[in-house]
Order: C-alpha cells, then structure tokens, then sequence
C-alpha cells in the first residue's frame, strides 16, 4: 500500500524534470542558427544574466574579503617586526647613554684621582649594609688590594667615609654620615676648625666652632687635613642651619652632605705608602 501512495508523487517529479529538459532543449535548438532571439530566449537570458551577477557579486565579495585578511596578515606582521626593531633601538640607546653616563663618571674619578696625591685606588660598589647599627658599603678590593681599616674614601664631590673592614677580596666602608663617624673639617671661607659628625642619615652636625665664628648658610665645608686621614680640601657639605643659643659656647650647625649616598656606584680610596710593600 506505501509503494502504490508514493508512485504518483515520483511520477510527477519526473514529469517536472521531463518538461524543464525539454524547455531547455527547444531553447538552445531554436537558438541554433539565429540572429534574434525570441521572448523565452531572452527570458532564459535574463534568468541567467541575473544569476550571472549574483554569483559574480559573491565571489568579488569574497575575493575582497580574502585579499583584505592576507594584506591585513602582512600588515600585522609588518608592524610586529617595526615593534621588535623598535625595541632593539631603545635598548640600544638606553645602552648606549648608560655607557656615555659611565664613562663620564669614570673620567671624573680619573680628575679626582689626579689632583690627589697617589697612591689611589678605585673601587666599585657591590652592596649596601641594611643594618640599622651602622651605614656601611662593600666594595670589590680588598687587603690584596693594599687596602686597611680607617683609609679614606671619597668620589666626585666629596667625602663618602673610611674602610671599616677588610678581607682579601672585598671591604666594607663606614660612611661619613654613621653616628660612628668623624671628619676633621674647616670652614671655606674664614678657615675655622670643627668636626663634623654623622647623624644617621644624610646630614651632618658640625660641632665646636665658637659664637663669635662667622657661620651662613649654603658655606662650604672641606676636610681640614688634621689627623692624618682624609686630604686637605675635599668637599664634606654646605651648612644647612645655623643656631646659636643664650647657653654654651658653641653654634648649633647642621651641614647638607656634597655626596648623594643613594647614587654612589665608584669610589676612590686613598691608600697609604705603607700598605703597598708587602
């Protein structure tokens, strides 16, 4: 019974498919051989013209949308290599200026060292002491070096401290501004002697110099070449403040160190003759 139902059904799809070939082969027959061409002819030809543009708008389409992702590809790619050459040149200049800053440093140490009279020695700073008892620095000399406790070390602008203590490789420094730490020390401009002495922090205090003592602000302070350690006339700090009170017999200065103890990285020590004949 399901056969008989669905025999007509199929019979009339092959009717349909029948009829349409035979449309079709009465088209192009007719077609043969003529100049003109008749009113299904020219339908045919609008069908397919119509469906012609269509299937020519689809594939511009997606020709433009396939060449738009390759060139976007290219450019994405083109930028990651300006990125990476980018890069490559900052951090060549970044290189490049650090190096130029460097070399400046060293020739500064390089003067320094040349108006002081030798033996030197420079050294680079390898650590920082986080003790809250002492402020100190290591450096890379040591005892094989020549270097011993209590020489004097200073950089470009000024005073940084003394060996505190020594191995064969490496030293630690006792900066100048440790409550541990004294510097004989005079005023610039009208030579009056004192001694400076660390806070610990980055000040000083500058202590016995009279009232009557002609003391100002911003008045450079140099060491004094007294006790035999540090040099006469390196830089130590300006004067801060000036205080005198009714009691005592001294002025209360406070002294703004030349040396920025956060940005130190080379040091000179200043040796002694002795230390050298081993």
């Amino acid at each position: 019974m399901k056969k008989r139902r669905h025999r007509p059904s199929a019979l009339k799809t092959y009717f349909l498919y029948g009829l349409v070939i035979t449309v079709l082969l009465m088209i192009i027959i007719t077609t043969v051989g003529r100049s003109h061409f008749n009113v299904p002819q020219k339908f045919g030809m609008d069908v397919v013209g119509k469906g012609q543009y269509v299937v020519t708008r689809m594939v511009d389409g997606i020709s433009h949308v396939w060449d738009s992702y390759i060139a976007l590809t290219h450019v994405r790619h083109e930028n990651q290599v300006l990125r990476d050459e980018l890069d490559r040149a900052i951090n060549t200049n970044q290189e490049y200026r650090e190096a130029m800053a460097e070399n400046m440093r060293l020739h500064k140490l390089l003067q320094v060292k040349e108006s002081i009279k030798p033996p030197t020695l420079t050294a680079k700073i390898i650590g920082r002491d986080p003790s809250l008892w002492f402020r100190t620095l290591t450096i890379d000399r040591g005892t094989s070096d020549g270097l011993e406790k209590g020489m004097p070390v200073i950089t470009v602008e000024g005073v940084v401290g003394q060996i505190l203590e020594t191995s064969r490789t490496i030293s630690k420094v006792l900066l100048a501004h440790d409550p541990n730490s004294a510097v004989n020390a005079l005023i610039q401009k009208n030579r009056v002697q004192g001694i400076v002495k660390g806070e610990g922090r980055p000040a000083y205090n500058m202590h016995y110099i009279l009232k009557n003592a002609d003391v100002e602000e911003g008045d450079l302070i140099v060491t004094s070449g007294m006790g035999g350690s540090f040099p006469k006339g390196i830089p130590v700090g300006t004067v801060a403040t000036v205080t005198k009170s009714k009691r005592g017999m001294f002025q209360k200065i406070t002294v703004t160190p030349a040396v920025n103890f956060s940005q130190l990285e080379y040091l000179i020590v200043i040796l002694q003759q002795d230390s050298l004949t081993d």
